[in-house]
């Protein structure tokens, strides 16, 4: 790059950096001339400078490799590779070798990951790692009084996690600080970043074009410990975006879309990567929006191009050192190479995108906002709206917040309030502290709002709701990502619509499902009819944002005198005990504890809501396994036989009835089993209460390897017909163990009474999984090759 064009960027940058923040100016000292090891990834991490130049060096060598264009997904990916020079690169079948550049954790999850991490017996975290504390503040009164109750209540594990996190140097967000994903974009995320996270959530960070992706709280231990992560190499599934977002249309219908189009399981194993003229008119925290709920449909990740929206953004939030130091790869290593090819791809013209309302049960079935009330009352859902909410980590940006103010001060001005409870949670103690300053507060407060913790809540089933009893049938709209049954509530009977936090606001205004904000008028405290504004927003604060509370603990530099303790009669924290090595001898007349009907995910296997207490105690929380999971024999949930007394029972009874007579079992399901949430529990419990193997018709990407990682087989019928052969009473038989290979079907054999059939089942296990398997977990497998 000339004199003249470095002089070039750097002044425009500036223009941007005013633009979003005037009165920080002075803070962001942008400067094209500082080289790539004088900046640092975040201000926690002053002695981790930003990695484009060795990311820059490991791209060259792929490509030359390749001779091919690259896609943005492949150029951020391979060049994290651990050794570019020699692995091997096929998108959808080879395993790659990765160092992350850092490692987040929510606190349900941390708790597990730091356990396993303790027991590795390592001494300090390998790379920048981080723990928030966002998922157990339950939703109750207001955010203020939530969290001291939350404080009080979790101390125990606040404690457990603050001093881990002092003991081997991570840095710890503490409670109140807001929602993990929301605290990455603001102080982390950079574009060209890999990331792993221990929460389905992670790829939000794709908003600041970084690959952030889910994982389980084994990989997380595998890169603190400084061990190569492996992932299997993903197909790039191309989203082409033309046009502009306006007026009602907002971020969020873009992903409903391609929700819509790809379903819950078409983007798994890929990477969804946006591109195009239209993405210059979504804001970064719109573009981190679309990237979160790439979750909802099974992909790996989800990312954004190097664009002004971007630098805007870094400006604002004190980084245009590292917005300036990105300008100069943005060619080589954060844009897409022309000519490059994705393996799918989608056309999205953003002037023709409508408001879309997805739900019920499920995120990928959509709803025009002009035929939600038809479509509602064609299938029988309940019209009337119980209570609207908006924020989580999809949906809680201070644009978000603003253009939904506009929507509250435009009927106040009418004389109008919200008809239902509704409920704010602001995404971090950032986003809270500069909105109370701004008035969207207040105006919150008068529309008749309540304010909740910055935290998870109502979205993770943190909710102590009052308003409906269990079973009863009823409507909630949100701006969330996920709408499981019973994920809010606990209540299988709540209908839970995903949309914008605009079009929540206005379904608030009125409470039925059958009012359209772009077409319907509404009538004012004087009887005069009127329709609703299109919401408006700043995308950024332009007084600059307000940090409010400081809420971050950093490490020491040395924590080897930081005590960590485990009250051996804990309830809720439980010290690890290595799951047993395989025996090398076949698995034989297996007993199937369960055959799950329909959909299963992690949330049937796993449930969180009040479970989420005990996520630190294996034993404890295994007391939920499969309570949510439809039984195939009786179409009951958490109701099974027990093989050995023919009496009915709760799936965790039976199964350690099993684990104490030393009977293995198995669990069979249908498709995409495991979507949803990373929680590696719902791979733990069964591990921990006997299982043996998982044989289902396919997986969800993130459990098959939680499975893998805790010493399970995760196995797929070679002839999905095959799950009908399968009755609660079979005895099941996988026998050549021994001579288990990459590529190569595990033979299994079904008895029924008298009878018996022969079926192949498949699996994903390469060369180093299998040896996960033979260890008894991948996490005996690294304590074998540590020593």
């Amino acid at each position: 790059m000339s004199k003249r064009m470095i002089a070039q960027t750097a002044e425009r940058l500036r223009r941007l950096c005013r633009r979003a923040v005037k009165p920080l100016m002075s803070q962001w000292n942008v400067s094209m001339s500082s080289k790539s090891s004088g900046v640092a990834m975040s201000k926690f991490e002053t002695g981790q400078p930003l990695p484009y130049k060795l990311l820059s060096d490991k791209l060259d060598c792929v490509a030359n490799r390749l001779k091919r264009p690259l896609t943005l997904s492949e150029k951020v990916l391979y060049s994290h590779l651990d050794y570019p020079g020699d692995q091997d690169i096929k998108r959808g079948e080879s395993y790659l070798l990765l160092r992350p550049d850092r490692v987040a954790m929510q606190d349900a999850t941390a708790q597990m990951a730091l356990l396993q991490f303790i027991s590795s017996g390592l001494s300090k975290v390998a790379v920048p790692s981080t723990v928030h504390c966002d998922h157990l503040i339950e939703a109750q009164i207001c955010g203020e009084q939530d969290l001291k109750r939350a404080k009080d209540l979790n101390k125990e594990v606040y404690d457990f996690l603050a001093s881990a996190s002092s003991k081997y140097g991570l840095g710890f967000w503490k409670p109140g600080s807001g929602i993990i994903h929301q605290i990455i974009l603001e102080n982390y995320a950079f574009p060209g970043l890999l990331m792993i996270g221990t929460d389905s959530h992670t790829p939000n960070g794709g908003g600041l074009g970084g690959l952030c992706i889910g994982v389980g709280g084994a990989d997380a231990v595998d890169v603190m410990a400084n061990m190569p992560w492996e992932l299997k190499c993903p197909n790039v599934i191309g989203v082409h975006l033309t046009g502009k977002i306006s007026g009602w249309t907002a971020a969020k219908d873009v992903i409903l879309k391609v929700a819509e189009i790809l379903t819950v399981k078409g983007g798994t194993g890929a990477i969804i990567e946006y591109h195009g003229p239209g993405v210059e008119s979504i804001s970064c925290t719109g573009q981190a929006t679309i990237c979160n709920m790439g979750a909802e449909i099974g992909a790996t990740t989800s990312l954004f191009p190097l664009n002004e929206r971007m630098i805007q953004y870094l400006c604002a939030t004190g980084r245009g050192n590292i917005a300036a130091e990105a300008e100069k790869y943005k060619k080589k290593l954060l844009t897409p190479d022309k000519g490059c090819k994705y393996d799918k791809l989608i056309e999205i013209d953003l002037d023709k995108l409508e408001p879309l309302v997805n739900g019920p049960y499920t995120p990928d079935l959509a709803h025009p906002i002009d035929k939600l009330g038809e479509n509602s009352k064609k299938n029988g859902y309940p019209i009337e709206i119980k209570v609207g909410l908006i924020g989580s980590c999809t949906n809680s940006s201070y644009e978000d917040m603003g253009r939904c103010a506009s929507i509250a001060k435009d009927a106040l001005s009418h004389g109008l309030t919200a008809k239902i409870p509704f409920n704010v949670t602001p995404g971090s103690e950032q986003i809270r502290a500069t909105i109370e300053r701004d008035g969207m507060i207040d105006t919150f407060n008068k529309f008749g709002a309540t304010v909740l913790a910055n935290a998870c809540g109502p979205c993770i089933g943190q909710w102590d709701r009052k308003d409906v009893k269990k079973g009863e049938k009823n409507t909630i709209v949100t701006s969330y990502n996920r709408n499981f049954t019973g994920r809010n509530d606990a209540n299988p009977a709540t209908h839970c619509f995903v949309t914008s936090p605009e079009i929540v606001t206005a379904l608030s205004i009125v409470g039925c499902l059958d009012f359209n904000p772009l077409k319907d008028e509404l009538t004012d405290s004087k009887g005069k009819k009127f329709k609703l504004k299109a919401p408006t927003g700043e995308e950024l604060p332009a007084k600059g944002f307000d940090p409010g509370q400081d809420t971050y603990s950093a490490p020491p530099s040395d924590g080897s005198k930081v005590k960590v303790a485990v009250d051996p009669k804990s309830k809720r924290l439980q010290l690890l005990e290595p799951f047993t090595k395989w025996d090398g001898k076949d698995l034989t007349d297996l007993t199937v504890l369960i055959k799950v009907k329909g959909k299963c995910t992690t949330d049937h296997i796993s449930a969180a809501g009040p479970w989420l207490k005990y996520r630190g105690h294996l034993d404890n929380i295994s007391n939920n396994m499969f309570i949510g999971a439809t039984n195939a024999e009786n179409n009951e949930m958490n109701k099974i036989k027990n093989q050995r007394s023919n009496n009915w029972g709760t799936v965790p009874e039976v199964a350690r009835d099993y684990k104490a007579n030393n009977v293995k079992w198995v669990a069979v399901g249908e498709d995409n089993y495991g979507e949803g949430s990373s929680r590696e529990h719902a791979a733990l419990e069964p591990r921990h209460l006997g299982g043996v193997a998982i044989i289902v018709k396919s997986f969800a990407r993130i459990h098959e390897t939680n499975l893998k990682k805790q010493g399970l087989l995760a196995l797929t019928f070679a002839n999905p017909s095959d799950y009908d052969k399968i009755q609660p009473t079979s005895k099941l038989s996988l026998v050549n163990l021994k001579d288990m290979a990459p590529g190569k079907p595990i033979d299994c054999e079904i008895k029924n009474g008298g009878g018996s059939d022969k079926i192949q089942l498949n699996h994903t296990f390469n060369a180093e999984q299998i040896e996960w398997f033979k260890a008894g977990s991948a996490l005996n497998r690294m304590k074998e090759k540590l020593k």
